[in-house]
């Protein structure tokens, strides 16, 4: 859908919000190898049928803060754990626990492998900073400013809304409109003259919750009819569309 004649200047818009994993970096293929490893060796260890799969990844895990996509994951087999609190240990078998698990995961494999951002990404974010364009981080992720310092990227962006500060100021988890909107709200701009960008489905319900004007969604995988179902305007399988 990279071909399609009818995207939008983003530079025409009061602010680009951009998600991070999925979207800037790949960092969504480090999160789904961590989910996983994590949840195999969880749904044996408690004999949880049927077994964990990338499907269930993008259905109840993708784009929401870490603790919510636990809960929500072990909803979707009728398994329910105390919530416990953030500073549970790892090994705890807490919702906050098994997300603490799961972000042991995630920094092993960041630390070992790097991160490098999507070409295409940079060469947009070239396009919108050489504008004047205001932009913006807004993740899920508790590891955002982490993987953006390991990318290179983090100078790049005056306000990163992220799961630390979304807990800090319980704002609710995507795809709830709270992050989006109070993203925007520190960048300055007005999200019925914005653009968001999102490879999730819970990013785009948020974005298209919070009222933007553009919903641009990233099919990085979960596939655009599911994007545009979900409220995307525009779907693109690399941000380079939208470069010259």
């Amino acid at each position: 859908m990279t071909d399609t004649p009818a995207l939008p200047d983003l530079t025409s818009y009061e602010g680009v919000l951009f998600d991070l994993d999925g979207v800037l970096t790949p960092t969504a293929e480090v999160h789904m190898r961590a989910w996983k490893e994590m949840f195999d060796e969880l749904f044996a260890a408690w004999n949880i049928e049927p077994p964990y799969t990338d499907r269930d990844y993008f259905e109840y895990v993708d784009g929401k803060k870490r603790y919510d996509g636990v809960a929500s994951l072990l909803r979707s087999r009728d398994v329910e754990v105390p919530w416990g609190d953030p500073s549970d240990d790892p090994s705890e078998d807490t919702v906050c626990g098994v997300g603490n698990r799961k972000n042991t995961v995630f920094s092993r494999i960041l630390r070992a492998e790097g991160i490098a951002p999507y070409p295409g990404s940079v060469a947009l974010l070239d396009v919108l900073q050489a504008a004047g364009t205001p932009i913006a981080v807004v993740s899920s992720s508790k590891n955002a400013v982490e993987v953006l310092e390991a990318a290179g990227l983090r100078d790049r962006f005056p306000v990163v809304m992220d799961g630390v500060i979304a807990e800090r100021d319980h704002l609710a988890s995507k795809p709830a409109p709270d992050v989006f909107a109070e993203a925007a709200r520190l960048l300055g701009v007005d999200p019925a003259r914005s653009v968001a960008v999102e490879d999730a489905l819970s990013g785009v319900r948020s974005a298209a919750a919070a009222g933007y004007a553009v919903v641009v969604g990233v099919d990085r995988g979960v596939g655009a009819d599911d994007l545009t179902a979900a409220g995307a305007t525009v779907v693109v399988d690399d941000l380079a569309a939208f470069v010259d």
